[in-house]
């Protein structure tokens, strides 16, 4: 079972309120809601990092393509999409 702890926060007063018509439409309580709503944001905002230190990791490795290199790279990747049609 999963443990959990309260956390108070101030939301605007239209935020408050439309989390309360999410709730009443969804019957789900406005914690659960508030709750899944925190955890979304949290992955999201956790693999953007990720996504930035692996970058970083590769720069420190050496792993770098030139701007020419990929604008070609996408330019026939495009050109080869486009062939397709």
């Amino acid at each position: 079972m999963m443990t959990s702890t309260t956390m108070t926060i101030r939301v605007t007063a239209e935020a408050k309120e439309r989390l309360e018509q999410l709730a009443r439409i969804t019957r789900r309580s406005r914690s659960f809601l508030a709750a899944e709503a925190v955890d979304r944001y949290l992955n999201t905002e956790q693999a953007i990092i990720d996504g930035i230190k692996r970058g970083q990791a590769d720069v420190a490795a050496g792993h770098l393509v030139t701007n020419d290199a990929a604008f070609a790279e996408l330019t026939a990747a495009i050109a080869g999409r486009d062939g397709n049609r």
